[in-house]
């Protein structure tokens, strides 16, 4: 009993209530009558959930600044695909942070599993967003512009004219309005469409279609970009040899130094043609100019090998070579002096130019050399080479221009076992010394050998000799010519990059149409009243259009030109 008068106490302060706030409706129900629940989503309903969300514009421009974000440790490390050395050099300096930012895949950053799932993401965002916006803008193109709204003077840019009719029937005059209003607004590129209606007449006009259209250009193009750089990818090859002048590279797997290929790429899928070097030149500034030392400019000239025929050519910083599809460029270069070690005997037992890495803007460069066979015990030979060298207060040697007027060598020689006889790979531009025994140089009895073009040093222990050899062409009288250099080069093979700037191009017109075509929808009535006719002009814009109100008085100006001129038409006739 007590219960029921407690249900029917509350009934009446809920009609209380009602009937005292004439804005509740009279079926509301309180919060603390009954429990609002959410119905269940289901696997269906959550899966749905998530398809929206990933789909949606907001999700798309995210993926793609956080795919921004993921591309910035590429350009902070250095990668497997484009510069292995630099990868070794910097696990050699770091060798305890090295491990860990390989395993994050730090040196492969645009082959990680990680930077695939975003790519992934995003196309799969961008192709889910695109999609329906495509089919919803098609039903726009088709569809009639909007109604006219009863009451224009509601929107913000409204402007309202009277017009006296003399001699004539007002609401003809009105009609006729409307027809001049029609014309004027196809002629500035609008679709519009007739509503009458008693003594009103109107016209709706809209335009600025090309706004949705340039959008979607834009996220299509987006979608190439990555289709393109997805599938090219595949079909792409990189691959980098160092080639010291006078050498020849074949175009085949075997010579290069690294090479990174696409999945789809066979061992087949290469080129025929071969690349002589045949002279490496450098303009530099003058010494003892401001700019002593530095490079003006680079040219690696080839004699380019294909199909039998044979052509001269060069490459340039900034200017690759292209040859039977694949582009060269040039990445680094540098001095590669000729060394000749002989043993006791007076036996050649090695004899090459040693590519030498630029250490600074004066070229003083670092290079390792190894003689594994014909003597005692393996050599390993640490050397800097100076083009210019002098002597600082300390002793040590410096290089003070990159161009050789004063070329020296200075050698470290090791001893023992180079680790390389059990088949491990070793890099030709490292030596680990840790189980070396240093003959001559830091650690040993006898000090550092060195050398100029064209001399040569007896190796400690009677081991036999070491010739830096001089390239100078007989009779020269300075060291222009007398060390050989080297050009690091590059080929590169991606058909696609065609592709990608035209859906770049696509996507930057894309742009342009969306951020600056304004949608906007136009209105003028005519109304009848009396012996006068009532003018009303309005625009409403999609989206900020700082312009709407200036083009709303230009179409109410422009239509009265137009009326102004189809009277003083009328009345002459």
């Amino acid at each position: 009993m007590s219960s029921s008068r407690s249900e029917k106490s509350r009934k009446n302060q809920k009609d209380a209530v009602t009937s005292s706030d004439p804005l509740r409706p009279s079926d509301h129900i309180d919060g603390d009558e009954a429990a609002i629940a959410q119905p269940r989503l289901g696997v269906v309903g959550w899966l749905r959930w998530g398809w929206r969300q990933l789909t949606s514009m907001r999700t798309a421009i995210i993926l793609l600044l956080v795919l921004a974000i993921a591309a910035i440790p590429g350009s902070i490390f250095p990668q497997r695909m484009a510069d292995p050395n630099g990868v070794t050099q910097w696990q050699t300096d770091n060798p305890d942070l090295f491990p860990v930012l390989d395993a994050l895949d730090m040196f492969d950053v645009y082959l990680s599993p990680w930077f695939s799932a975003i790519y992934l993401l995003l196309f799969i965002s961008l192709v889910g967003c695109v999609i329906p916006r495509i089919k919803h803008h098609l039903g726009a193109l088709r569809s009639r512009p909007p109604r006219t709204p009863v009451r224009l003077q509601r929107l913000e840019d409204f402007r309202s004219v009277v017009r006296p009719v003399t001699g004539a029937d007002a609401d003809a005059e009105a009609s006729r309005s409307i027809d001049v209003a029609q014309k004027q607004l196809k002629a500035l590129g609008y679709r519009v469409e007739r509503y009458d209606r008693g003594a009103t007449y109107s016209v709706s006009a809209e335009r600025g279609y090309l706004r949705e259209t340039g959008n979607l250009v834009f996220h299509l193009a987006l979608v190439g970009v990555l289709i393109t750089v997805g599938v090219g990818g595949s079909f792409a090859y990189t691959g980098q040899r160092v080639v010291v002048e006078g050498q020849t590279f074949v175009n085949t797997l075997l010579d290069y130094e690294s090479m990174n290929r696409g999945r789809f790429v066979g061992d087949d899928a290469l080129s025929p043609y071969s690349m002589t070097l045949d002279s490496f030149d450098v303009t530099y500034q003058e010494y003892g100019s401001a700019a002593s030392g530095q490079a003006g400019d680079f040219s690696a000239n080839v004699t380019v090998t294909q199909d039998g025929k044979t052509r001269e050519d060069a490459v340039r910083v900034n200017h690759p070579l292209d040859i039977a599809g694949d582009k060269v460029y040039l990445l680094g270069n540098g001095y590669a002096p000729t060394i000749t070690v002989r043993n006791a005997d007076g036996e050649v037992v090695y004899d090459n130019s040693v590519p030498f890495l630029p250490q600074d803007n004066a070229l003083t460069s670092l290079g390792v050399i190894k003689v594994t066979d014909g003597l005692p015990e393996q050599l390993g030979i640490a050397a800097f080479f100076y083009p210019s060298a002098v002597k600082l207060d300390n002793g040590a040697f410096a290089s003070a221009h990159g161009d050789l007027l004063n070329p020296l060598l200075t050698l470290r020689v090791y001893e023992g076992d180079l680790g390389i006889d059990d088949g491990s790979p070793k890099s030709v531009y490292v030596l680990d010394t840790d189980e070396l025994t240093p003959i001559a140089g830091d650690g040993s009895d006898t000090p550092s050998i060195e050398l100029q073009p064209g001399e040569t040093a007896d190796l400690p222990g009677g081991r036999g000799t070491i010739t830096f050899e001089d390239e100078s062409p007989v009779g020269a009288t300075d060291y222009t010519e007398s060390v050989k250099r080297f050009a690091s080069l590059q080929v590169h093979h991606d058909q696609s990059a065609v592709w990608v700037l035209v859906f770049a191009l696509l996507a930057l017109g894309g742009l342009m149409l969306a951020l600056f075509v304004p949608r906007r929808r136009m209105w003028v009535k005519a109304t009848a009243t009396g012996g006068e006719v009532r003018l009303e002009y309005a625009g409403l814009a999609r989206g900020e259009d700082p312009t709407l109100g200036a083009a709303v008085d230009d179409l109410a100006a422009g239509h009265a030109r137009l009326m102004d001129a189809a009277s003083s038409a009328t009345t002459r006739k």
